[in-house]
Protein backbone atom coordinates (compact mmCIF):
# COMPACT_ATOMS: atom_id res chain seq x y z
CA UNK A 1 0.00 0.00 0.00
CA UNK A 2 1.40 3.38 -0.96
CA UNK A 3 1.98 6.09 1.63
CA UNK A 4 -1.03 8.22 0.66
CA UNK A 5 -3.48 5.33 0.84
CA UNK A 6 -1.90 4.05 4.05
CA UNK A 7 -2.48 7.47 5.64
CA UNK A 8 -6.15 7.38 4.60
CA UNK A 9 -6.51 3.93 6.13
CA UNK A 10 -4.78 5.08 9.32
CA UNK A 11 -7.10 8.07 9.66
CA UNK A 12 -10.17 5.85 9.21
CA UNK A 13 -8.87 3.42 11.81
CA UNK A 14 -8.10 6.16 14.35
CA UNK A 15 -11.50 7.81 13.82
CA UNK A 16 -13.12 4.43 14.35
CA UNK A 17 -11.24 3.86 17.60
CA UNK A 18 -12.24 7.30 18.88
CA UNK A 19 -15.88 6.62 17.98
CA UNK A 20 -15.87 3.21 19.67
CA UNK A 21 -14.30 4.56 22.85
CA UNK A 22 -17.31 6.83 23.37
CA UNK A 23 -19.99 4.40 22.25
CA UNK A 24 -21.46 2.17 24.99
CA UNK A 25 -23.56 0.10 22.56
CA UNK A 26 -21.35 -2.66 21.15
CA UNK A 27 -23.47 -2.99 18.01
CA UNK A 28 -22.98 0.69 17.21
CA UNK A 29 -19.20 0.44 17.37
CA UNK A 30 -17.14 -0.01 14.20
CA UNK A 31 -14.93 -2.67 15.80
CA UNK A 32 -12.28 -2.50 13.09
CA UNK A 33 -9.63 -5.17 12.87
CA UNK A 34 -6.23 -4.22 14.21
CA UNK A 35 -3.75 -2.94 11.58
CA UNK A 36 -1.45 -6.00 11.80
CA UNK A 37 -4.43 -8.24 11.01
CA UNK A 38 -5.42 -6.12 8.01
CA UNK A 39 -1.85 -6.13 6.76
CA UNK A 40 -1.57 -9.91 7.12
CA UNK A 41 -4.73 -10.40 5.04
CA UNK A 42 -3.28 -8.18 2.33
CA UNK A 43 -0.04 -10.18 2.37
CA UNK A 44 -1.99 -13.43 1.94
CA UNK A 45 -3.76 -12.02 -1.12
CA UNK A 46 -0.53 -10.79 -2.64
CA UNK A 47 1.43 -13.94 -1.91
CA UNK A 48 -1.25 -16.19 -3.37
CA UNK A 49 -2.12 -13.85 -6.25
CA UNK A 50 -5.72 -14.15 -5.12
CA UNK A 51 -8.43 -12.45 -7.16
CA UNK A 52 -11.81 -13.52 -5.72
CA UNK A 53 -12.26 -12.21 -2.18
CA UNK A 54 -15.34 -12.16 0.03
CA UNK A 55 -15.50 -10.05 3.18
CA UNK A 56 -18.30 -10.72 5.66
CA UNK A 57 -18.66 -7.63 7.85
CA UNK A 58 -17.78 -4.40 6.03
CA UNK A 59 -18.30 -1.93 8.89
CA UNK A 60 -16.81 1.42 7.83
CA UNK A 61 -14.56 -0.17 5.21
CA UNK A 62 -11.21 -0.06 7.02
CA UNK A 63 -10.34 -3.71 6.39
CA UNK A 64 -12.00 -3.48 2.97
CA UNK A 65 -9.43 -0.88 1.94
CA UNK A 66 -6.59 -3.29 2.74
CA UNK A 67 -8.27 -6.13 0.85
CA UNK A 68 -9.06 -3.92 -2.12
CA UNK A 69 -5.55 -2.48 -2.29
CA UNK A 70 -4.18 -6.02 -2.45
CA UNK A 71 -6.57 -7.21 -5.17
CA UNK A 72 -5.77 -4.10 -7.18
CA UNK A 73 -2.29 -5.59 -7.54
CA UNK A 74 -3.63 -9.04 -8.52
CA UNK A 75 -6.32 -7.80 -10.91
CA UNK A 76 -9.07 -9.08 -8.64
CA UNK A 77 -12.19 -7.83 -6.89
CA UNK A 78 -13.68 -7.85 -3.40
CA UNK A 79 -17.31 -8.48 -2.53
CA UNK A 80 -18.04 -7.07 0.93
CA UNK A 81 -21.28 -7.74 2.80
CA UNK A 82 -22.80 -5.63 5.58
CA UNK A 83 -26.24 -5.66 7.23
CA UNK A 84 -26.41 -1.95 8.05
CA UNK A 85 -27.12 0.37 5.08
CA UNK A 86 -25.52 3.38 6.78
CA UNK A 87 -22.26 1.47 7.22
CA UNK A 88 -22.32 0.34 3.62
CA UNK A 89 -22.55 3.98 2.56
CA UNK A 90 -19.78 5.01 4.92
CA UNK A 91 -17.57 2.27 3.51
CA UNK A 92 -18.43 3.43 -0.01
CA UNK A 93 -17.26 6.95 0.86
CA UNK A 94 -14.06 5.67 2.46
CA UNK A 95 -13.24 3.43 -0.49
CA UNK A 96 -13.76 6.36 -2.84
CA UNK A 97 -11.35 8.47 -0.71
CA UNK A 98 -8.77 5.72 -1.13
CA UNK A 99 -9.39 5.43 -4.89
CA UNK A 100 -10.57 1.84 -4.56
CA UNK A 101 -14.32 2.03 -5.24
CA UNK A 102 -13.97 0.20 -8.57
CA UNK A 103 -12.34 -2.80 -6.89
CA UNK A 104 -15.20 -3.51 -4.45
CA UNK A 105 -18.81 -4.59 -4.78
CA UNK A 106 -20.59 -3.54 -1.60
CA UNK A 107 -23.73 -5.45 -0.67
CA UNK A 108 -26.20 -4.68 2.09
CA UNK A 109 -27.59 -8.12 2.87
CA UNK A 110 -27.44 -11.04 5.26
CA UNK A 111 -24.21 -13.00 4.91
CA UNK A 112 -26.14 -16.28 5.05
CA UNK A 113 -27.85 -15.28 1.79
CA UNK A 114 -24.58 -14.31 0.18
CA UNK A 115 -22.99 -17.62 1.10
CA UNK A 116 -26.00 -19.69 0.06
CA UNK A 117 -25.94 -18.07 -3.39
CA UNK A 118 -22.17 -18.48 -3.82
CA UNK A 119 -21.15 -21.18 -6.26
CA UNK A 120 -18.99 -24.10 -5.16
CA UNK A 121 -15.39 -22.91 -5.04
CA UNK A 122 -16.38 -19.31 -5.77
CA UNK A 123 -13.92 -17.63 -3.41
CA UNK A 124 -10.16 -17.73 -2.99
CA UNK A 125 -10.24 -15.86 0.31
CA UNK A 126 -13.11 -15.33 2.74
CA UNK A 127 -12.62 -12.93 5.64
CA UNK A 128 -15.19 -13.50 8.38
CA UNK A 129 -15.56 -10.64 10.84
CA UNK A 130 -19.24 -10.31 11.71
CA UNK A 131 -21.64 -11.31 14.48
CA UNK A 132 -20.02 -14.37 16.03
CA UNK A 133 -23.13 -16.35 17.08
CA UNK A 134 -23.88 -16.95 13.38
CA UNK A 135 -20.50 -18.43 12.48
CA UNK A 136 -21.34 -22.06 13.15
CA UNK A 137 -24.39 -21.87 10.87
CA UNK A 138 -22.25 -20.33 8.10
CA UNK A 139 -19.62 -23.07 8.17
CA UNK A 140 -21.07 -25.52 5.60
CA UNK A 141 -21.41 -22.80 2.96
CA UNK A 142 -18.10 -21.19 3.92
CA UNK A 143 -16.23 -24.40 3.16
CA UNK A 144 -18.34 -25.30 0.13
CA UNK A 145 -17.80 -21.92 -1.52
CA UNK A 146 -14.05 -21.89 -0.82
CA UNK A 147 -11.93 -23.04 -3.72
CA UNK A 148 -9.15 -25.61 -3.41
CA UNK A 149 -6.21 -23.86 -1.79
CA UNK A 150 -8.49 -21.02 -0.73
CA UNK A 151 -8.13 -19.34 2.65
CA UNK A 152 -10.80 -18.79 5.28
CA UNK A 153 -9.70 -16.12 7.77
CA UNK A 154 -11.75 -15.71 10.95
CA UNK A 155 -11.11 -12.80 13.31
CA UNK A 156 -11.53 -12.59 17.12
CA UNK A 157 -10.87 -16.28 17.76
CA UNK A 158 -8.66 -15.54 20.78
CA UNK A 159 -10.34 -12.45 22.20
CA UNK A 160 -13.84 -13.99 21.95
CA UNK A 161 -13.04 -17.69 22.14
CA UNK A 162 -15.88 -18.17 24.65
CA UNK A 163 -18.39 -17.06 22.00
CA UNK A 164 -16.99 -19.41 19.38
CA UNK A 165 -16.95 -22.74 21.20
CA UNK A 166 -19.40 -24.46 18.83
CA UNK A 167 -17.81 -22.95 15.74
CA UNK A 168 -14.31 -23.86 16.87
CA UNK A 169 -15.31 -27.47 17.55
CA UNK A 170 -16.96 -27.75 14.13
CA UNK A 171 -14.19 -26.16 12.09
CA UNK A 172 -11.42 -28.09 13.84
CA UNK A 173 -13.25 -31.34 13.08
CA UNK A 174 -13.50 -30.54 9.36
CA UNK A 175 -10.96 -32.73 7.59
CA UNK A 176 -11.19 -30.70 4.39
CA UNK A 177 -9.25 -27.89 6.08
CA UNK A 178 -5.67 -27.39 7.22
CA UNK A 179 -5.63 -24.62 9.81
CA UNK A 180 -3.90 -22.73 12.54
CA UNK A 181 -4.55 -19.78 14.84
CA UNK A 182 -2.22 -16.81 14.46
CA UNK A 183 -1.84 -14.63 17.58
CA UNK A 184 -2.16 -11.36 15.68
CA UNK A 185 -4.65 -8.69 16.71
CA UNK A 186 -7.64 -10.35 18.36
CA UNK A 187 -6.56 -13.76 17.07
CA UNK A 188 -6.94 -14.89 13.46
CA UNK A 189 -7.83 -18.44 12.46
CA UNK A 190 -6.47 -19.30 9.03
CA UNK A 191 -7.92 -22.38 7.35
CA UNK A 192 -6.89 -23.57 3.90
CA UNK A 193 -9.11 -25.90 1.90
CA UNK A 194 -7.04 -28.90 0.85
CA UNK A 195 -6.90 -29.75 -2.84
CA UNK A 196 -8.99 -32.82 -3.59
CA UNK A 197 -11.09 -32.43 -0.45
CA UNK A 198 -14.70 -33.52 -0.86
CA UNK A 199 -17.67 -31.18 -1.02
Amino acid sequence: MNASRREIARAIYEAGRAHDAGEPDRLRRFRNVEPPTAELLAILILAGRLERVLEIGTSNGYSTIWLADAVEATGGRVVSVELEPARTEQARENLARAGLAARVELRTEDAAQTLARSADGAWQLIFLDAERPAYASYLPDLVRSLGAGGVLAVDNVISHAHELIDFTAAIEADERLTQTVVPVGAGLRLAVRRAGAGA
